[in-house]
């Protein structure tokens, strides 16, 4: 048995050590045990190259479907149910101005693009059975799929796409969504235990579609990147090197306006005048039940503000989008992926090509950064709340054509208060004690203090770390994976008082009940069910202390009608128990976290309950359940010293590829409120090695 053992001690060193000479001077791909390729290649183009491949790899299926979205082909393939979209594409002209935006890139930009596509296409190749039958015409992918994939997902999808769902609801009836969203803290020096900044990372979207997220460790010479993308792009969007890091938080960025037309005749009234639309149009293939394929002619409309997304009777509506002009939007995150400092990140970043999105940034040097980034235009008139709204189409004076320069975005570098934050909040709580003065930038950048209440969740990011002077890495962890109610620690109290005021049986019951809670939402948590119900049936009349901007932190508080309060917690608890059979129902097991037929007990909640770790959960049709479709998807929590330190999870997994181990897999971590360490050397990822690919 000795000599066996021996002997295949043997054979691997042998096979390992062969491999290592094998791929010398290669590029490679190391998979780990949670399918994050780890790219080691000789120069940046072979880097791309890889990733390409790599992220078909994982997720060949989804890429293909959303490449061909960005064609504007949905219907060919899928259906009339895709009408929407490929009109929206085609209205915006995502394919024509990717292919103009492509004839610009010149030199490094242009190759690693190209570099990047190649991998995708060669992996199809290489690969044919990987890839869905209905997919195999859109085959070969471009550099112009690429680029209009980018113009979609961050400028329809995120930038513009609350006034195009707003315009369509007043125009079809159309449902609104629920709007992407995120956590981030950046801890200067002063701050933290280790003397060392600090960084987290904590984009909260939907758990599927275009916001999935991709997370890769991408090294060339003078380039060690880890952190995410969202699949398709070429580059990492929330990231971190050897020296710095930043991620992105969306922000209360007004850069999408939605003018309400007035019609006359065959045109539309501007200064008085009645003008023409633009008109062109473009004719699609339909997908029948029968496979056949019928052609559809759109019309597309457009007016000096923007393209016409619809018309009802007299009015019609345009919306016009920030950005989409930006052609170098991926060469801008290679140069922040790149950067070795600060005043090299920034250089990236007044390239100003990414439209949105605030960045919170930490790095080596032990600096700190809040930015309220994106193409903000420039306005001659009008508060946020103004724009906000339905814009007056008749006047000349109100379309923009031209946004704000960098220096004039708010930012706060090293603030005194040792810590910035954003929780989708405005930037003016991006610290606390509040630093910024709101009166100093354009009305119409964001909304002003007193007419946008800091959410609780907000609230609670500031809450959790404000009076910590010196928070240590593993309580930065604990507080990020926190999942108290920041509406339990303003009003529980004064709920259980109510009670004693008001006593009655049913109302003593839950009380009760809420007597043995935690707070928190946990999987084990007996009594959030109970209190999340109560609190969504009160509404903001009921609190005692109203928002105040003075006290952005603490208020509202308290409850203006104790017995109201008494009556609805009955209707709850009755509804709780009619629903579950028992009052003391455990948060997990009503709320789950599923990916295909991996499933277990869920924890986290809902923004508007002020829980850090955001999950919204849906109910699904005949089953007393939920289950996690939106909300914590990619966390990293990262200490910049002199070796980097991180962990990190993916709560679906990293690959949606069918049969690959990686859908899911993290879901136990998940429930369990774990992160994983990042492999961050190259001995690491040899010591988790799943799989390699070495290119010849």
């Amino acid at each position: 048995m000795k000599t066996a053992f021996f002997s295949s001690v043997l054979v691997v060193l042998f096979f390992f050590s062969c491999t290592e000479r094998d791929s010398r001077g290669k590029t490679e791909i190391l998979w780990d045990n949670w399918g994050v390729p780890h790219i080691y290649a000789q120069s940046e183009a072979e880097m791309y190259y890889a990733f390409g491949w790599a992220q078909m790899q994982n997720h060949a299926n989804e890429i293909m479907r959303l490449y061909a979205e960005s064609r504007g082909i949905g219907c060919e393939i899928f259906g009339e149910k895709y009408l929407q979209m490929d009109r929206l594409v085609h209205l915006y002209n995502l394919p024509d101005s990717a292919a103009a935006h492509y004839s610009r890139l010149t030199g490094d930009d242009k190759l690693f693009l190209d570099a990047f596509v190649n991998g995708l296409n060669d992996y199809a190749e290489a690969h044919p059975d990987m890839i869905d039958e209905k997919f195999k015409d859109v085959l070969p992918l471009t550099p112009v799929d690429a680029l209009a994939h980018g113009k979609r997902v961050i400028n329809i999808e995120f930038l513009g796409v609350r006034d195009l769902v707003l315009s369509l609801n007043e125009l079809e009836d159309i449902k609104d969504e629920t709007l992407p969203g995120s956590n981030s803290y950046a801890i200067a020096p002063s701050k933290s235990e280790s003397g060392n900044a600090m960084l987290v990372a904590n984009p909260h979207l939907p758990w599927s579609d275009f916001y999935l997220f991709f997370e890769a460790h991408l090294n060339a010479p003078d380039f060690n990147v880890y952190g995410v993308t969202l699949i398709g792009m070429p580059v990492l969007n929330i990231a971190f090197n050897e020296n710095l890091g930043w991620t992105h938080t969306v922000n209360t960025i007004d850069a999408s306006d939605r003018y309400l037309l007035t019609l006359d005749g065959d045109g539309y009234v501007l200064d008085g005048e009645i003008k023409p639309f633009e008109e062109r149009s473009v004719t699609i293939k339909v997908l029948q039940e029968d496979s056949s394929l019928v052609e559809k002619e759109l019309i597309l409309k457009y007016s000096e503000h923007g393209p016409v997304i619809g018309e009802q009777g007299d009015v019609a509506y345009a919306v016009r989008i920030a950005g989409l002009d930006n052609y170098s939007y991926y060469s801008q995150y290679h140069r922040m992926g790149k950067s070795h400092n600060f005043n090299e990140f920034e250089d990236a970043l007044k390239m100003m090509q990414i439209p949105m999105f605030n960045v919170v940034y930490a790095d080596k040097a032990g600096n700190i950064m809040y930015l309220f980034n994106g193409n903000v235009p420039e306005r001659t008139e009008g508060d946020w709340t103004f724009w906000d709204g339905k814009v007056d189409g008749t006047r000349s004076e109100l379309i923009w054509n031209s946004y704000l320069d960098y220096d004039e975005l708010p930012k706060l570098f090293n603030p005194e208060t040792g810590f910035v934050q954003n929780a989708n909040d405005s930037p003016w709580t991006a610290t606390y004690p509040l630093l910024f003065n709101s009166e100093d930038y354009p009305a119409s950048m964001s909304p002003q203090p007193e007419e946008y209440p800091t959410s609780f969740r907000a609230q609670r990011a500031v809450n959790l770390i404000k009076d910590d002077d010196s928070i240590s890495f593993e309580e930065l962890v604990n507080y990020k994976l926190d999942t108290g109610m920041e509406v339990a620690d303003r009003f529980l109290d004064d709920l259980l008082a109510a009670v004693e005021q008001y006593p009655d049986s049913l109302a003593v019951v839950a009380a009760n009940v809420l007597k043995e809670w935690d707070g928190k939402t946990n999987a084990e948590s007996k009594g959030a069910v109970l209190f999340a119900k109560w609190f969504d049936m009160i509404d903001d009349s009921m609190y005692a202390i109203q928002w105040d901007s003075e006290n952005p932190v603490t208020t509202p508080d308290g409850l203006s009608d104790p017995e109201k309060a008494v009556t609805i917690l009955k209707k709850a608890a009755k509804m709780i128990e009619d629903e579950y059979g028992f009052m003391d129902v455990a948060w997990g097991y009503v709320n789950r976290f599923r990916v295909g037929k991996i499933e277990y007990p869920g924890n986290g909640g809902q923004s508007i309950y002020g829980v850090f770790r955001t999950m919204y959960f849906q109910p699904e049709r005949k089953s007393y359940r939920k289950y996690a479709t939106h909300g914590d998807t990619y966390v990293a929590v990262i200490e910049f010293g002199d070796k980097v330190r991180a962990e990190v999870l993916l709560s679906y997994g990293n690959a949606t590829q069918p049969g690959s181990k990686f859908m899911g897999d993290q879901l136990e971590m998940l429930s369990e409120k774990k992160l994983r360490n990042a492999l961050l050397t190259k001995a690491e990822v040899m010591d988790n090695l799943f799989e390699r690919k070495v290119f010849k």
